[in-house]
Parts: structure tokens; C-alpha cells; sequence
């Protein structure tokens, strides 16, 4: 099967496995090198495998402060993957736990509070800055023996068949592999030319991304507060030495109608706009840094696979960030296709096969349905102002709130420990 298109770049090879300009054989191909692609990449080459990572973007250009102001909270278990991949020893320092965190309704005395305490000693998870993400694994992949980056590159074709599978880059190059894996984000080309198609909608919001220095310290806190427009999360992230605990980054979620009015505003405006959903329980506050926007909506691909091809990441679901899910669930697909890729190897088997991918496909159908239709459900209960609605979310935040075991199921929900984990998340190794 043979789906082709067009798309410009450069091509360079930091470790070429042929030591020339011809074609370049792998176990496995991926395309995307973003934070769940990448990731990947570090896991199978750590693993023995012989892996290719194709980006059409200069890898070092992701590692400028402006490129991306998000941060990502990764949950207890998730980032057992990063340990796994080698990337904590970077990360650990430059993370801030989730001790707490804290969910209300806007105007109501009812909340819910969960206290990492009631269910043991480890935090909730971490939130980590994109860029320290970024940098991370740009130095573990210049580290891997068995890697092969080729970047920035465009891909012109994309050709899956029962013997191999290939990308064609639009330097007229080839790169052959077992398996080539889609981690390209939510409008991947090549889950296009593998034929699989997409459900979805947008949600009429959009996502508003900053970072604030705050008078007091944030205590480790994670705050979800749900507003008429949408949710408004306080995440706690590490700030400068001495300051550790007065940066937090926000998620700001808004009417589309609204977000532009909003971003255009000066700073001093902004703030004070910020400040009326913010409230005064961490004292004055000041920007750090620019702000971003991002259109919100949901994505899900038909199926995970098709023959010697897989997905992943936001190639594979995009999701509402209500819940800070999306990183977390592409790293779960890591954990999961790189599992089932180790034993497939270990087993002499074909990374290709309809049965290894199969097996992927499994692993990830449930979890992945499961996330999707909560973020949307959550998205569409809390992001209204209609009373009845109000009133049966603020009953159920407060029943939850007041019912201990109910409440320690839901923690270890958050920190990712529930359901059945891949090794990587339970802190084996492949």
C-alpha cells in the first residue's frame, strides 16, 4: 500500500548505521520527534533495538525557551517511563511533586481535596517544564548507540507492505524498517497515508498557557477550578533557586470568542483579567515569560495500527487537557508498544506482524476509550453554568470529598496506578 504527498526539508543523520548516503535499515522507523516520539526512540535503542527517528523539525531548535511555554503533569506511574528511558537523572532536579490537589466548582463551598498522604509517601506525579522535557531527551538521543536521527527532514511518501515497510524523504532517500511507528501529532501524515481514518470535534475553547511568579509559595498544590467558560488549573511547577515554590503554570481554558480579546491585551490588562479567576490566595502576581494559545479539541484515530505500521501519542488520541492526560496517555502507548516490542524481539518474531501489533492494539483500545470519553464528559459537565448541572457536580465533588475509600481509588487513579500497568510503569524493565 503506497499513500504519497509532499513536504520540504533537509536531511541530516547524526549517527548514520551504513557510515554513507545510502539507505538506512532499522528494526523500527518513527516519525515524530516529540515528546512521546522521542521517548520511544530512547527505550528501543536502550533496549538493543536498531531504531531511526525522522522529524521535520531541527531538533535543537525545540530547545530554546520560546519554543513551547507548556508544562506537562506526569503522573507517579508515568514516570516510571522516564526512569526507565534514563531521562529522570535530567528531570528529577528541575520537577516540582504534586503533593495535593485541589478541585472546585466556582462559588460553591463544596470541593474535593485529595491529600497524597492518605494513600502513602510518593507525590501525585511531577510537573515539568516542556523545555526541560526537551532537553532531556535531545541529550539522551545524541548518547544512543543504536539511534539514527534524521532531521529536519520531509517525508514524500509513506509504503507498507507484508516484507517491510518505507519512508520516502523528499530528497528522494529511503529508510527501510520492520515497523514504522506514526508519533507525528494530531494532524500526522502519515496516519493519513496508512489509510486510518479519525472521529472528532472541537470543543469551542480554547487553551491559554502561561507562567506566573506569585507572592506566596504554592505548597506543592495542584488547583482545578471550573469555570462557566471552562477549566482554570494552577500547577505548581519549580521556579528559580530560593523561589522553588513561586512559579506556577496555568492552563487557562476559554470561549473562542474570547481568547483573542484576551491574548491581544497588554500585561498589566491581562493580569488584572487573570486575576478575576486567579483570586488573591497565593498574593500579587507577575508574568513570566509569553503567553500561548492553543485550539482546543478532541481527536481519536479508528485503530491503532495497520500492517507494519503503528500510532501513538496525539497521532493516535487528542484529548481535552482538562485532566493533564495527554502526555500521560502517550506515554503509556510508549510503555505498552515498546513491552510488547521486547517480547516480540525476545521471541524471534516479527516486529511487523499482524499478531505483534495486535497485541498493541489490545493493550491500548480500553485505556485509551476510557481517558477520551472521561476528558469529554468532564469537559461537558463543568464547562456550563446551568443550575442543575451546578448543583449535581458540586453534590458529587462533596460526596467524594467525604468518602475515604471512594476518594483513595480516585487518588490512585490520578497517580496512574490503576488498571494493568505495562512493566515500564511499574518500575521494571523491559
Amino acid at each position: 500500500m503506497t499513500r504519497s504527498g509532499t513536504r520540504n526539508g533537509q536531511v541530516t543523520t547524526d549517527r548514520a548505521t551504513d557510515g554513507g548516503t545510502a539507505d538506512v535499515l532499522a528494526d523500527v522507523a518513527i516519525v515524530g520527534g516529540g515528546l512521546v516520539g522521542g521517548t520511544l526512540a530512547v527505550l528501543l535503542a536502550n533496549a538493543g533495538f536498531s531504531v531511526i527517528l525522522v522529524d521535520r523539525a531541527d531538533p535543537a531548535a525545540g530547545l530554546d525557551a520560546g519554543f513551547d511555554g507548556r508544562a506537562s503533569a506526569i503522573a507517579l506511574a508515568t514516570h516510571r517511563v522516564l526512569v526507565a528511558a534514563g531521562l529522570w537523572d535530567h528531570l528529577g532536579p528541575r520537577s516540582s511533586p504534586i503533593r495535593d490537589i485541589r478541585v472546585a466548582d466556582a462559588g460553591s463551598l463544596l470541593f474535593l481535596h485529595y491529600d497524597h498522604s492518605l494513600v502513602g509517601d510518593a507525590p501525585f506525579g511531577y510537573m515539568i517544564e516542556n523545555r526541560h522535557l526537551r532537553r532531556a531527551l535531545y541529550d539522551a538521543q545524541r548518547a544512543a548507540r543504536n539511534l539514527t536521527v534524521v532531521a529536519p527532514a520531509g517525508i514524500a511518501a509513506l509504503d507498507l507492505d507484508s516484507a517491510d515497510a518505507r519512508l520516502t524523504l523528499a530528497d528522494g532517500r529511503t529508510l527501510g524498517a520492520r515497523l514504522i511507528v506514526g508519533a507525528d501529532g494530531r494532524t500526522s501524515r502519515t496516519r493519513t497515508w496508512a489509510g486510518i481514518r479519525t472521529t472528532g470535534w472541537d470543543y469551542g475553547q480554547t487553551g491559554i498557557v502561561c507562567t506566573v511568579d506569585h507572592e506566596r509559595p504554592h505548597g506543592f498544590v495542584a488547583h482545578e477550578h471550573f469555570l462557566a467558560a471552562g477549566p482554570f488549573a494552577i500547577l505548581p511547577i519549580k521556579g528559580e533557586t530560593g523561589r522553588e515554590q513561586h512559579q506556577s503554570s496555568l492552563v487557562w481554558t476559554e470561549r473562542d470568542a474570547l481568547a483573542p480579546a484576551l491574548m491581544a491585551l497588554d500585561d498589566d490588562d491581562f493580569l488584572a483579567e487573570l486575576a478575576l479567576r486567579f483570586g488573591d490566595f497565593l498574593g500579587s502576581l507577575a508574568l513570566v515569560g509569553p503567553r500561548w494559545s492553543y485550539p482546543l479539541s478532541l481527536l481519536v484515530a479508528e485503530r491503532a495500527t495497520a500492517p507494519r505500521f503503528a500510532l501513538a501519542g496525539d497521532a493516535l488520541h487528542g484529548m481535552h487537557p482538562i485532566a493533564g492526560q495527554g502526555l500521560n496517555m502517550g506515554l503509556r502507548d510508549v510503555a505498552v508498544l515498546a513491552e510488547v516490542l521486547a517480547d516480540a524481539k525476545g521471541l524471534g518474531l516479527d516486529l511487523g506482524s499482524p499478531a505483534v501489533l495486535e497485541d498493541y492494539e489490545r493493550g491500548r483500545r480500553f485505556d485509551n476509550s476510557l481517558m477520551l470519553g472521561m476528558t469529554d464528559a468532564l469537559n461537558r459537565l463543568f464547562s456550563n453554568a446551568v443550575p442543575p448541572l451546578r448543583l449535581a457536580r458540586d453534590l458529587g465533588l462533596g460526596t467524594v470529598n467525604a468518602l475515604p475509600e471512594l476518594k483513595k481509588l480516585f487518588m490512585r487513579h490520578a497517580m496512574g496506578e490503576v488498571g494493568n500497568l505495562p512493566r515500564l510503569m511499574r518500575g521494571e524493565t523491559l
